[in-house]
């Protein structure tokens, strides 16, 4: 037992350690640079989904690699969007995106969408789920930002047998040799980079 938890604790370390560097690395990022990627990622639309297909994504914040300009771009080809509304366990309920003007600020700096709650299985409809991360590793290990709420819609997801196309949306450079992952860390299946979709594992 005692092994186990020096090996969890020095898991820990290393997760931190690298998310309290690639965030660094994030806000040193120009406005110029992260317009550029946004702009960048929303140009792989119709590689992730085509018409009718159901795609679970997220509003970004702050120097996340920037999400909006992809949202218009799916729905512009007849994507149906869904949108997170962050509950007050962590857990994610989710509402289909109805376009900018149907966004509202919420709690943390967030914004979500103001349409019907889905409830948290909506997601087990989608074909694509983007899941925000800080890093991916060449097998597809993903680097959360540690707050949890993925864990739970992986878990849902895993529950009900869905085996959408999980996509991690990433600057550049975060796409690592390795990334820390424990045992139960799910892979996923893309990294969607400036540069392209690249598959994984």
């Amino acid at each position: 037992m005692h092994d186990d938890r020096t090996h969890s604790d020095r898991m820990d370390n290393e997760k931190s350690g690298l998310r309290t560097r690639l965030l660094a690395e994030r806000r040193a990022l120009t406005a110029e640079q992260r317009a550029a990627t946004a702009d960048a990622l929303a140009g792989h639309a119709g590689e992730l989904a085509g018409p009718g297909a159901t795609v679970a994504a997220y509003v970004s914040v702050g120097a996340e690699p920037g999400t909006r300009p992809l949202l218009d771009a799916l729905r512009a080809r007849g994507v149906r969007v869904l949108l997170p509304v962050l509950l007050a366990d962590n857990d994610l309920d989710w509402a289909e995106y109805a376009g900018p003007d149907a966004l509202a600020p919420a709690g943390r700096g967030l914004l979500e969408p103001v349409g019907p709650r889905l409830g948290p299985q909506a997601v087990t409809e989608a074909a694509v789920v983007l899941l925000p991360g800080l890093a991916v590793d060449g097998s597809g290990l993903r680097l959360g930002r540690g707050g949890g709420s993925y864990d739970r819609v992986l878990e849902r997801l895993a529950r009900a047998g869905a085996r959408p196309v999980l996509a991690v949306l990433l600057y550049e450079h975060e796409l690592l040799e390795r990334v820390p992952a424990e045992p139960h860390d799910r892979p996923v299946d893309l990294a969607v980079l400036p540069s392209g979709v690249r598959g994984l594992g």
